[in-house]
């Protein structure tokens, strides 16, 4: 069985919080799968369902995301899972919006729900990392996740928690590639953006937010290669889109 915990705070209060982003995505999944209601167990609330091959849990913990390791413990501890079994979805403002990251363990990078669930459980389980993007200066980041998001980000944040949602089966069954691959495809990587000259006298058009995340997350050409060339291989619009995890 596999556990999938989404970190979050709990309350109608914090439900569109940016820190909200990992009880956004869980509960989409259980959408999306028709999984069992929600119940309240382990220090939060779970849901029962299955994820591509084999039976999968649900977890939100209402310990709020400093404690968030104790509810996954019990869990844990409960159904005796290794952390190979546990799977993290969870906010990172070191992403820019709109891009994910799929890694087993490493550091938390202040994320005090990543410092409980280690505290509590270990390191070695894998995070589903979703970009929110920096405030700019570490004095704003508090106030910064804890802001829900804003009208212009829900162009893209709903298609991508829609998105990570549908590739779920893939994430219980191990195939990060294809995860990621079915994420990036739901998010019409799959279509080649291009630019058309603007007519003579017309103003531009300003990008969308989504359209700034795409366009973030290409690879950038040096300089000195007027013709960058063109990423081929089963994975290049994966790595168009998402690019190449390094930690």
């Amino acid at each position: 069985m596999k556990l999938l915990i989404g970190l979050g705070n709990p309350g109608a209060e914090h439900a569109r919080n940016r820190h909200n982003a990992g009880f956004m995505a869980v509960d989409a999944i259980a959408r999306t799968h028709g999984f069992g209601p929600w119940r309240r167990k382990f220090q939060g609330q779970i849901a029962e369902g299955r994820l591509g091959t084999g039976k999968c849990l649900l977890l939100k913990p209402a310990t709020f995301m400093n404690e968030s390791g104790r509810a996954a413990n019990e869990a844990v501890r409960f159904y005796k899972l290794d952390l190979d079994d546990v799977i993290v979805l969870h906010d990172e403002i070191d992403l820019a919006p709109c891009k994910i990251r799929v890694k087993t363990g490493g550091g938390v990078a202040g994320h005090n729900g990543l410092k409980s669930l280690t505290r509590h459980i270990g390191n070695d389980y894998a995070r589903v990392r979703i970009g929110i993007g920096h405030p700019g200066e570490k004095s704003k980041v508090h106030g910064h996740v804890l802001k829900d998001f804003t009208k212009s980000e829900q162009v893209w944040l709903v298609p991508l928690i829609a998105a990570i949602a549908d590739a779920a089966p893939h994430l219980a069954d191990g195939d990060n590639a294809n995860f990621m691959n079915k994420v990036a495809l739901g998010l019409g990587g799959d279509v080649k953006s291009s630019t058309s000259p603007a007519k003579r006298g017309a103003s531009p058009s300003r990008p969308s937010q989504r359209d700034l995340a795409r366009k973030s997350a290409a690879p950038a050409s040096k300089p000195d290669d007027p013709q960058p060339a063109t990423p081929k291989g089963p994975f290049a619009r994966l790595r168009s889109l998402f690019g190449t995890e390094k930690e």
